[in-house]
């Protein structure tokens, strides 16, 4: 009974996590390029009261018996599939279409990655424009170089960009011409395995592989930008009331195996009156 005690206690800690993670998803089904988590459980170490024997007659008995000691929280995984495509009124909104990464140069010197591309032109050194996301973080080109443009030549609302990434400008024929930055676009072998440092920014890791750089490798299926859009959440709100209506009912369980057995636990101690 003592274990059944340890079992359900495990259970309902496993279980808030996974709440926790479904309302953390639910608060951000409105964050641009927010990728929906989904925690995932394992058994713990199964006790065996029984081995495989034989009886007082000398039969076999060939199966054992065993019994689970509860359930913990293995892993909370990134779910990468598309967003929805949501208008903006910014010229400097961009939506991903396929299974590219903006890359973004953190405060500390290294790059990050994220889907999540509602970005700006911020004041840079001797007053130019460089393009950055909402925290200031420079966007890379395909060449890991900054977007850094002079801004007595350039307007920031007449920079096009192109579904290749290449940003352009209209010259006195208001013909758009490439000025020399190509937004970059990277991809990763297994973008399960990148390591999640806020809301919206992944960091490579082992488990991802390098980035790809989708400019110089030919075998990726190239990704297109589109401006005046946001990549939206890509969070199911049907889906994610359904799993928590489960992990609820589930904690609650839980929770009844506990009361069950301090009930079984009392009786046996009332034996003795």
């Amino acid at each position: 009974m003592v274990r059944s005690l340890w079992s359900a206690a495990t259970g309902m800690n496993a279980q808030q996590t996974n709440v926790d993670t479904i309302a953390n998803n639910l608060a951000n089904v409105n964050s641009a390029g927010y990728r929906a988590q989904k925690a995932e459980f394992k058994s713990l170490l199964y006790q065996t009261l029984q081995t495989a024997t034989t009886t007082a007659n000398g039969d076999p008995k060939p199966t054992t018996s065993q019994v689970g000691l509860g359930v913990r929280t293995s892993s909370i995984n990134n779910i990468f599939t598309q967003g929805a495509f949501l208008a903006s009124e910014s010229d400097t909104s961009f939506a991903i279409g396929g299974d590219g990464f903006f890359a973004l140069r953190g405060e500390d010197g290294n790059t990050y990655y994220t889907r999540n591309g509602d970005f700006t032109w911020a004041m840079g050194n001797n007053n130019n424009l460089i393009l950055t996301n909402q925290d200031g973080l420079p966007v890379l080109t395909t060449t890991g170089r900054e977007i850094t443009l002079n801004r007595n030549t350039y307007v920031a609302n007449r920079i096009v960009v192109t579904e290749d990434g290449e940003v352009c400008y209209p010259d006195e024929n208001n013909n758009l011409q490439p000025i020399g930055f190509k937004i970059g676009l990277y991809q990763f072998n297994n973008p399960g395995g990148l390591q999640r440092v806020g809301d919206t920014l992944f960091a490579v890791t082992d488990a991802s592989g390098a980035a790809l750089n989708e400019e110089t490798n030919p075998n990726l299926r190239r990704s297109r930008v589109v401006q005046g859009y946001l990549e939206g959440s890509n969070v199911s709100v049907a889906d994610e009331m359904v799993n928590l209506i489960v992990a609820q009912r589930a904690y609650e369980m839980n929770s009844k195996a506990i009361t069950t057995s301090d009930s079984m636990m009392d009786t046996a101690n009332n034996l003795k009156r």
